[in-house]
């Protein structure tokens, strides 16, 4: 069997890794000429790290990541309101490791080459579209400056949130969906807040939300931290994602926050850089896989940037596909059962991370004090309502520990 993978981003690279493992014959295709350093911060939680591990690559990813103790979410006064471990400081098998994206796609990418030789991912090669008939799939792909074809037993897209082969199989789709909320994200080089390894939420949505971690740590001891806030916008307009973002345009919400665990004005002035984009995802459709083709990661499910599922989820789907072309006679059931699988815990993701994603805490708490401080966090909603919305989350998400453990023992 030979598998022709569109785009080689983390979903990519991950699904090549895998079937590489089961001894399946791949190329990855990507569009980009050339990968940079682009991008900013993602978590991965122990679901994600334990296939990550089980791949082979702690070592890679323990020399560029930095693991995670803690979760900590606070109210926009800097008052803390629910703190937990998370990782193996939560009694997980697994750690939950958080990275700069660009340091984690070149793990991933040198992994690649390194097992699958240096021809396996070509650059420049945009999918323009497919055909397919019983024995194959025909791939059509664009250069600089020829287009050419390509045969495959399976296409299997990983192409992102404005995939090609997405848009071949669903022309009429509907514009991307727009959750009233515009991002902007940076990562900025500084000291240590909390433990030097908290991963924090700060402020309710409509009062401007913060979610920052460090991604980077550093020989003289400061640590490069990413940030994220989103405010609340009513209209949109879509981008590349890398849009450069101005500071005036949402410095104001936090102007005041300059709190004793960390200097959020401070944060910001000194970026590296900063990027703008809207939070947007897509509805859930009906179907991912059209005989020998089939959608993976956000190309088949893309999600908000929230509750760090964006980049696990395209691992977990690489894991199992990779597993049913393994063992299955007939690719096209194998396409059809990694479907039927994985598309309605996706469909269940995507969902809640539009309605009570992790920062419903500060939400909740916001609420309750009419957006006030509180003199004590016990004397507004008890410890075992917080924790119960933390594990809701977790168990939508298959991030539970009960879930993640048991395939270890």
């Amino acid at each position: 069997m030979h598998v022709a993978i569109v785009g080689g981003g983390i979903g990519g690279l991950s699904t090549a890794l895998y079937l590489h493992q089961q001894g399946i014959d791949c190329r990855v295709y990507e569009s980009v000429p050339e990968y940079k350093p682009l991008g900013v911060g993602i978590n991965l939680f122990p679901h994600a790290m334990r296939r990550l591990f089980e791949l082979g690559l702690e070592d890679a990813v323990r020399e560029v990541g930095v693991e995670a103790k803690e979760f900590t979410f606070f109210n926009q006064h800097g008052q803390l309101i629910y703190r937990e471990p998370c990782g193996r400081h939560a009694g997980y098998d697994w750690p939950h490791f958080s990275f700069h994206r660009a340091d984690l796609h070149r793990v991933l990418l040198d992994a690649v080459m390194a097992r699958l030789g240096p021809d396996a991912v070509h650059n420049g090669h945009r999918c323009s579209g497919f055909s397919q008939d019983d024995q194959g799939v025909t791939l059509q792909l664009d250069t600089a400056t020829t287009s050419h074809a390509v045969r495959a037993d399976v296409v299997i897209a990983c192409d992102g949130f404005h995939s090609a082969v997405r848009r071949q199989l669903y022309p009429e789709e509907a514009p991307a969906h727009f959750g009233g909320i515009n991002l902007w994200r940076g990562v900025t080089r500084g000291q240590p807040f909390l433990s030097g390894a908290s991963v924090t939420r700060c402020g309710a949505l409509r009062h401007g939300k913060l979610v920052v971690y460090p991604i980077r740590n550093h020989a003289d001891g400061t640590q490069t931290i990413n940030w994220a806030v989103e405010i609340l916008k009513s209209d949109w307009s879509e981008n590349d994602w890398n849009k450069t973002g101005q500071l005036s345009d949402f410095i104001d919400y936090f102007s005041n926050r300059c709190f004793p665990w960390l200097d959020i004005p401070r944060l910001f002035r000194e970026a590296e850089f900063i990027l703008e984009y809207p939070m947007v995802d897509r509805d859930p459709i009906p179907r991912w896989s059209f005989g020998r083709v089939t959608l993976l990661g956000d190309a088949a499910h893309p999600m908000y940037p929230r509750g760090g599922n964006g980049g696990a989820q395209s691992i977990l789907d690489a894991e199992l596909l990779a597993s049913l072309l393994a063992n299955c006679d007939d690719p096209v059931q194998a396409l059809q059962a990694y479907e039927a699988e994985r598309r309605p815990k996706t469909r269940d993701i995507v969902l809640t991370n539009r309605s009570t994603p992790p920062d419903a805490i500060i939400e909740r708490v916001d609420a309750l004090t009419a957006s006030q401080p509180f003199a004590r966090i016990e004397d507004v909603i008890s410890l075992t309502e917080l924790q119960g919305m933390s594990e809701l989350y977790k168990q939508v998400t298959s991030m539970d520990r009960a879930a993640v453990n048991v395939v270890h023992h």
